[in-house]
């Protein structure tokens, strides 16, 4: 089986699909977010591991309380995700802080600061000249 086969995308949705409904429901550690989303899955060919990247709408600190809290919550989750999804072999499943939305965010607000400072600077240029006629 090819790595971007539709077999393997389809095997990737499914257990990102199982792997958010375990986190959001059947995990009770106050160390997890509420916020907590599973943004990508990707599972080998042979099916024995898997990445889940996940995002965690917090500041950093709590992410990383999450991220350790998912990571002690493997076998549990494993479990979970065995009884959810049915695969010949349920994947050993590394967690890791998928830190790209906040970058996007944070990406943003500076694109729109210089923008609105720009936008500014041209006011006051523009009232200058109107007022030095």
């Amino acid at each position: 089986m090819r790595k971007n086969s539709i077999k393997n995308t389809r095997i990737n949705g499914e257990v990102q699909k199982a792997l958010s409904d375990i986190i959001r429901s059947e995990l009770k550690d106050p160390r997890i977010h509420p916020m907590t989303s599973v943004v990508l899955v990707q599972v080998t060919p042979d099916l024995k591991y898997c990445k889940a990247y996940i995002s965690v709408l917090a500041d950093e600190e709590q992410a990383k309380d999450t991220i350790r809290g998912l990571k002690s919550a493997e076998g549990f989750i494993r479990t979970q995700l065995a009884k959810a999804v049915n695969l010949r072999n349920t994947p050993e499943i590394s967690f890791i802080l998928d830190q790209s939305i906040e970058y996007g965010v944070r990406m943003s607000k500076l694109i729109d600061d210089v923008t609105k400072d720009l936008t500014d600077r041209d006011e006051e240029n523009g009232e200058e000249t109107e007022d030095g006629r």
